[in-house]
Protein backbone atom coordinates (compact mmCIF):
# COMPACT_ATOMS: atom_id res chain seq x y z
CA UNK A 1 0.00 0.00 0.00
CA UNK A 2 1.10 3.39 -0.69
CA UNK A 3 0.91 6.24 1.65
CA UNK A 4 0.69 9.09 -0.85
CA UNK A 5 -1.12 9.64 -3.93
CA UNK A 6 1.16 12.02 -5.36
CA UNK A 7 4.59 13.51 -4.71
CA UNK A 8 5.78 16.74 -5.81
CA UNK A 9 9.12 18.24 -6.15
CA UNK A 10 10.59 21.52 -7.20
CA UNK A 11 10.45 25.49 -6.87
CA UNK A 12 8.04 26.49 -3.83
CA UNK A 13 8.40 30.79 -4.17
CA UNK A 14 6.24 33.47 -3.77
CA UNK A 15 4.85 35.20 -6.83
CA UNK A 16 4.34 39.05 -6.25
CA UNK A 17 1.30 39.45 -8.84
CA UNK A 18 0.51 42.92 -9.99
CA UNK A 19 -2.81 44.26 -9.13
CA UNK A 20 -3.19 47.76 -10.40
CA UNK A 21 -1.35 50.45 -9.58
CA UNK A 22 -1.29 53.04 -6.20
CA UNK A 23 -2.43 56.87 -5.84
CA UNK A 24 0.93 57.58 -6.80
CA UNK A 25 1.24 55.31 -10.00
CA UNK A 26 3.29 52.83 -8.58
CA UNK A 27 2.36 49.20 -9.38
CA UNK A 28 1.12 46.97 -6.44
CA UNK A 29 1.88 43.20 -5.71
CA UNK A 30 0.27 40.52 -4.27
CA UNK A 31 2.62 38.21 -2.31
CA UNK A 32 0.83 34.88 -3.51
CA UNK A 33 2.42 31.47 -2.46
CA UNK A 34 3.47 29.92 -5.58
CA UNK A 35 5.41 27.60 -7.42
CA UNK A 36 4.14 24.72 -10.52
CA UNK A 37 4.65 22.01 -8.24
CA UNK A 38 2.95 23.08 -5.30
CA UNK A 39 0.11 24.61 -7.22
CA UNK A 40 -0.42 20.67 -8.66
CA UNK A 41 -0.42 19.42 -4.94
CA UNK A 42 -2.89 21.85 -3.88
CA UNK A 43 -5.67 21.24 -7.20
CA UNK A 44 -4.98 17.47 -5.68
CA UNK A 45 -5.48 17.87 -2.36
CA UNK A 46 -8.60 19.65 -3.07
CA UNK A 47 -9.80 16.65 -4.99
CA UNK A 48 -9.31 14.60 -1.83
CA UNK A 49 -5.60 12.79 -3.04
CA UNK A 50 -3.05 12.52 -0.58
CA UNK A 51 -0.28 14.89 -1.12
CA UNK A 52 3.27 15.45 0.10
CA UNK A 53 5.82 18.27 -1.26
CA UNK A 54 9.81 17.68 -1.39
CA UNK A 55 11.59 21.10 -1.71
CA UNK A 56 13.40 24.35 0.05
CA UNK A 57 12.52 27.43 1.16
CA UNK A 58 14.80 29.80 2.90
CA UNK A 59 14.66 29.52 7.04
CA UNK A 60 12.61 33.50 6.75
CA UNK A 61 9.57 34.82 6.76
CA UNK A 62 8.47 33.89 3.12
CA UNK A 63 9.80 30.66 3.92
CA UNK A 64 7.75 29.64 6.69
CA UNK A 65 5.10 31.86 4.89
CA UNK A 66 4.88 29.28 2.34
CA UNK A 67 5.42 26.09 5.11
CA UNK A 68 1.83 27.45 6.83
CA UNK A 69 0.17 27.49 3.08
CA UNK A 70 1.00 23.62 2.27
CA UNK A 71 -0.42 22.78 5.54
CA UNK A 72 -3.28 24.90 5.45
CA UNK A 73 -4.13 23.22 1.63
CA UNK A 74 -3.32 19.67 3.85
CA UNK A 75 0.14 18.90 1.88
CA UNK A 76 2.28 17.06 3.92
CA UNK A 77 5.89 18.75 4.35
CA UNK A 78 8.13 16.26 5.82
CA UNK A 79 9.95 16.64 2.77
CA UNK A 80 10.70 20.67 3.10
CA UNK A 81 14.06 21.62 3.99
CA UNK A 82 15.03 25.01 4.96
CA UNK A 83 17.89 26.88 4.33
CA UNK A 84 19.70 29.26 6.65
CA UNK A 85 21.97 31.08 4.18
CA UNK A 86 19.58 31.34 0.97
CA UNK A 87 16.63 33.56 1.20
CA UNK A 88 13.30 31.64 -0.90
CA UNK A 89 13.17 32.37 -3.85
CA UNK A 90 10.77 35.24 -5.31
CA UNK A 91 9.13 35.63 -8.65
CA UNK A 92 7.27 38.94 -9.75
CA UNK A 93 4.75 38.47 -12.35
CA UNK A 94 3.76 41.51 -15.04
CA UNK A 95 0.80 41.10 -16.98
CA UNK A 96 1.32 42.15 -20.18
CA UNK A 97 -1.11 44.26 -22.19
CA UNK A 98 -2.20 41.32 -24.68
CA UNK A 99 -2.90 38.67 -21.77
CA UNK A 100 0.43 36.72 -21.62
CA UNK A 101 2.73 37.45 -18.34
CA UNK A 102 5.85 38.53 -17.79
CA UNK A 103 8.14 36.79 -15.44
CA UNK A 104 10.99 38.21 -13.29
CA UNK A 105 12.60 35.80 -11.17
CA UNK A 106 14.76 36.52 -7.81
CA UNK A 107 16.75 33.37 -7.68
CA UNK A 108 20.31 33.45 -8.43
CA UNK A 109 20.46 31.98 -5.64
CA UNK A 110 17.56 30.92 -4.60
CA UNK A 111 16.98 28.26 -1.98
CA UNK A 112 14.63 26.10 -3.72
CA UNK A 113 18.37 25.77 -6.35
CA UNK A 114 19.98 24.65 -3.08
CA UNK A 115 18.55 21.36 -2.01
CA UNK A 116 20.61 18.57 -2.41
CA UNK A 117 20.28 15.05 -2.51
CA UNK A 118 21.20 14.06 0.93
CA UNK A 119 18.19 15.97 1.81
CA UNK A 120 15.94 13.83 -0.10
CA UNK A 121 13.04 11.76 1.43
CA UNK A 122 13.65 8.36 -0.12
CA UNK A 123 10.27 7.02 1.96
CA UNK A 124 8.42 9.81 0.39
CA UNK A 125 8.71 8.94 -3.03
CA UNK A 126 8.83 5.25 -2.35
CA UNK A 127 5.55 5.46 -0.68
CA UNK A 128 3.83 7.32 -3.52
CA UNK A 129 2.26 6.36 -6.61
CA UNK A 130 3.14 9.12 -8.82
CA UNK A 131 6.28 11.23 -8.27
CA UNK A 132 5.65 14.94 -10.12
CA UNK A 133 8.48 16.99 -10.98
CA UNK A 134 9.16 20.28 -13.88
CA UNK A 135 12.38 21.40 -15.43
CA UNK A 136 12.96 24.11 -12.78
CA UNK A 137 14.92 21.22 -10.86
CA UNK A 138 16.77 20.70 -13.69
CA UNK A 139 17.95 24.30 -13.83
CA UNK A 140 21.07 24.14 -11.58
CA UNK A 141 23.58 21.09 -10.77
CA UNK A 142 22.95 20.99 -7.28
CA UNK A 143 19.14 20.95 -7.51
CA UNK A 144 19.65 18.61 -10.59
CA UNK A 145 21.52 15.83 -8.63
CA UNK A 146 18.98 15.78 -6.39
CA UNK A 147 16.54 15.30 -9.22
CA UNK A 148 18.16 12.29 -10.49
CA UNK A 149 18.40 11.13 -6.88
CA UNK A 150 14.60 11.25 -6.76
CA UNK A 151 13.82 10.10 -10.15
CA UNK A 152 15.80 7.03 -9.37
CA UNK A 153 13.80 6.01 -6.28
CA UNK A 154 11.10 6.65 -8.10
CA UNK A 155 12.32 4.37 -10.67
CA UNK A 156 13.31 1.35 -8.36
CA UNK A 157 9.95 1.81 -6.43
CA UNK A 158 7.86 1.53 -9.72
CA UNK A 159 6.47 5.10 -8.91
CA UNK A 160 4.77 6.62 -11.97
CA UNK A 161 6.79 9.68 -13.08
CA UNK A 162 4.97 12.75 -14.34
CA UNK A 163 6.85 15.67 -15.69
CA UNK A 164 6.12 19.28 -16.39
CA UNK A 165 8.96 21.35 -19.04
CA UNK A 166 7.14 24.46 -17.82
CA UNK A 167 9.58 26.53 -19.77
CA UNK A 168 10.95 29.88 -18.01
CA UNK A 169 13.88 30.97 -20.64
CA UNK A 170 15.38 33.55 -17.19
CA UNK A 171 16.45 30.70 -15.52
CA UNK A 172 18.59 29.30 -17.70
CA UNK A 173 22.18 29.68 -18.90
CA UNK A 174 21.41 29.29 -22.62
CA UNK A 175 18.08 27.42 -24.72
CA UNK A 176 20.05 24.71 -25.76
CA UNK A 177 21.03 23.94 -22.53
CA UNK A 178 17.32 24.06 -21.42
CA UNK A 179 16.37 21.96 -24.34
CA UNK A 180 19.42 19.59 -23.55
CA UNK A 181 18.20 19.41 -19.64
CA UNK A 182 14.00 18.87 -20.50
CA UNK A 183 14.95 16.12 -23.11
CA UNK A 184 16.63 14.26 -19.72
CA UNK A 185 13.01 14.74 -17.96
CA UNK A 186 11.04 13.60 -20.86
CA UNK A 187 13.12 10.56 -21.23
CA UNK A 188 12.65 9.70 -17.45
CA UNK A 189 8.64 10.22 -17.38
CA UNK A 190 5.35 8.16 -18.42
CA UNK A 191 3.27 11.46 -17.74
CA UNK A 192 3.95 14.88 -19.60
CA UNK A 193 2.27 18.32 -19.97
CA UNK A 194 3.50 20.72 -22.39
CA UNK A 195 2.26 24.18 -23.39
CA UNK A 196 1.76 24.65 -27.23
CA UNK A 197 4.72 26.84 -27.27
CA UNK A 198 6.77 24.96 -25.44
CA UNK A 199 6.23 21.96 -27.89
CA UNK A 200 7.04 24.08 -30.98
CA UNK A 201 10.17 25.69 -28.66
CA UNK A 202 11.33 21.80 -28.37
CA UNK A 203 10.84 20.26 -31.75
CA UNK A 204 11.00 23.32 -33.91
CA UNK A 205 7.95 21.93 -35.94
CA UNK A 206 5.12 24.25 -36.21
CA UNK A 207 2.24 21.73 -36.49
CA UNK A 208 0.84 20.74 -33.12
CA UNK A 209 0.05 16.68 -34.11
CA UNK A 210 3.05 17.00 -35.77
CA UNK A 211 5.32 18.06 -33.07
CA UNK A 212 3.36 15.81 -30.73
CA UNK A 213 4.13 12.75 -32.92
CA UNK A 214 7.82 13.55 -33.20
CA UNK A 215 7.88 13.64 -29.46
CA UNK A 216 5.80 10.03 -28.95
CA UNK A 217 8.16 8.54 -31.62
CA UNK A 218 11.58 9.67 -29.47
CA UNK A 219 10.42 8.91 -26.35
CA UNK A 220 8.96 5.82 -26.30
CA UNK A 221 8.04 5.54 -22.40
CA UNK A 222 5.74 8.76 -22.45
CA UNK A 223 2.27 7.13 -22.12
CA UNK A 224 -0.15 9.85 -21.86
CA UNK A 225 0.69 13.37 -23.03
CA UNK A 226 -1.46 16.56 -22.63
CA UNK A 227 -1.02 19.58 -25.18
CA UNK A 228 -2.60 23.10 -23.11
CA UNK A 229 -2.98 24.94 -26.12
CA UNK A 230 -4.84 28.16 -24.06
CA UNK A 231 -7.93 29.73 -25.48
CA UNK A 232 -7.88 26.91 -28.07
CA UNK A 233 -8.48 24.36 -25.12
CA UNK A 234 -6.55 21.19 -25.07
CA UNK A 235 -5.36 17.54 -26.42
CA UNK A 236 -4.60 14.64 -25.16
CA UNK A 237 -1.98 11.66 -26.84
CA UNK A 238 -2.73 8.32 -25.01
CA UNK A 239 -0.29 5.50 -25.79
CA UNK A 240 -1.96 2.05 -24.98
CA UNK A 241 1.47 0.44 -23.82
CA UNK A 242 4.75 1.22 -23.18
CA UNK A 243 6.58 1.75 -26.66
CA UNK A 244 3.30 1.05 -28.72
CA UNK A 245 3.34 2.15 -32.33
CA UNK A 246 2.19 5.85 -33.11
CA UNK A 247 -0.68 4.57 -35.24
CA UNK A 248 -2.27 2.89 -31.72
CA UNK A 249 -2.50 6.41 -30.03
CA UNK A 250 -5.62 7.79 -29.26
CA UNK A 251 -6.17 11.36 -29.30
CA UNK A 252 -8.35 13.66 -28.10
CA UNK A 253 -9.29 17.05 -28.15
CA UNK A 254 -11.36 19.26 -26.25
CA UNK A 255 -13.04 23.08 -26.47
CA UNK A 256 -11.45 25.61 -23.70
CA UNK A 257 -14.16 27.28 -21.50
CA UNK A 258 -13.49 30.68 -22.09
CA UNK A 259 -14.81 33.45 -19.57
CA UNK A 260 -15.54 37.05 -19.32
CA UNK A 261 -14.50 37.56 -15.94
CA UNK A 262 -10.70 36.24 -16.31
CA UNK A 263 -8.41 38.32 -14.56
CA UNK A 264 -5.15 36.35 -15.53
CA UNK A 265 -3.38 33.10 -16.02
CA UNK A 266 -0.95 32.56 -13.49
CA UNK A 267 -1.27 28.48 -12.27
CA UNK A 268 -4.27 27.63 -15.02
CA UNK A 269 -1.83 24.97 -16.16
CA UNK A 270 -0.83 24.27 -12.89
CA UNK A 271 -4.86 23.30 -12.38
CA UNK A 272 -5.16 21.56 -15.11
CA UNK A 273 -2.06 19.17 -14.84
CA UNK A 274 -3.44 18.42 -11.11
CA UNK A 275 -6.66 17.64 -12.86
CA UNK A 276 -5.46 15.55 -15.26
CA UNK A 277 -3.29 13.24 -12.50
CA UNK A 278 -6.08 13.19 -10.32
CA UNK A 279 -7.92 11.14 -13.21
CA UNK A 280 -4.52 9.05 -14.00
CA UNK A 281 -4.99 8.09 -9.80
CA UNK A 282 -9.03 7.58 -10.85
CA UNK A 283 -8.59 5.56 -14.36
CA UNK A 284 -4.65 4.07 -13.55
CA UNK A 285 -1.84 4.80 -16.37
CA UNK A 286 -3.59 1.48 -18.39
CA UNK A 287 -7.11 2.55 -18.09
CA UNK A 288 -7.78 5.14 -20.22
CA UNK A 289 -9.39 5.13 -23.65
CA UNK A 290 -11.49 7.70 -25.78
CA UNK A 291 -14.36 8.72 -23.53
CA UNK A 292 -12.26 8.84 -19.99
CA UNK A 293 -9.51 11.24 -22.13
CA UNK A 294 -12.17 13.30 -22.83
CA UNK A 295 -13.87 13.49 -19.19
CA UNK A 296 -10.39 13.97 -18.03
CA UNK A 297 -10.37 17.22 -20.40
CA UNK A 298 -13.24 18.49 -19.96
CA UNK A 299 -13.04 18.36 -16.16
CA UNK A 300 -9.44 19.85 -16.49
CA UNK A 301 -10.49 22.97 -18.85
CA UNK A 302 -13.54 23.39 -16.27
CA UNK A 303 -10.98 23.43 -13.72
CA UNK A 304 -8.58 25.78 -15.38
CA UNK A 305 -10.89 28.41 -16.46
CA UNK A 306 -12.07 28.94 -12.75
CA UNK A 307 -8.66 29.34 -12.00
CA UNK A 308 -8.37 32.62 -14.01
CA UNK A 309 -10.95 34.11 -12.72
CA UNK A 310 -9.20 34.23 -9.08
CA UNK A 311 -5.95 35.88 -7.60
CA UNK A 312 -3.26 33.54 -7.00
CA UNK A 313 -3.35 29.98 -7.45
CA UNK A 314 -1.83 27.47 -4.39
CA UNK A 315 -4.38 29.21 -1.98
CA UNK A 316 -7.55 29.22 -4.00
CA UNK A 317 -7.79 26.59 -6.46
CA UNK A 318 -10.94 25.02 -7.16
CA UNK A 319 -12.67 21.93 -5.23
CA UNK A 320 -14.43 19.15 -6.74
CA UNK A 321 -18.03 20.18 -6.33
CA UNK A 322 -17.12 24.02 -7.67
CA UNK A 323 -15.59 21.84 -10.78
CA UNK A 324 -18.92 19.48 -11.31
CA UNK A 325 -20.98 22.88 -10.78
CA UNK A 326 -19.37 24.57 -13.46
CA UNK A 327 -19.46 22.14 -15.94
CA UNK A 328 -23.49 21.47 -15.26
CA UNK A 329 -23.54 25.22 -15.88
CA UNK A 330 -21.41 25.06 -18.81
CA UNK A 331 -23.35 21.87 -20.56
Amino acid sequence: MKSFDVTAMGELLIDFIQYGMSEQGNPLFEANPGGAPCNVLSMLSGLSDKTAFIGKVGDDSFGYILRDSLVEQGIDTTGLRYDNKIHTTLALVHKLDNGDRDFSFYRKPGADMCLTAEEIDEELIAGSKIFHFGSLSLTDETVRGATMKALDIAHRNDVVVSFDPNLREPLWESLDEAKTQIDGGMKHCSIMKISDNEITWFTGIEDYDAAADHILKNYPNIRLMMLSLGKDGSRAFYRTAEGAALDSIIKVTVPAFIQEDTIETTGAGDTFMGSMLHHVLLYGLDGFDEEKLVTALTFANAAASIITTRKGALRVMPKREEVEGFLKDHR
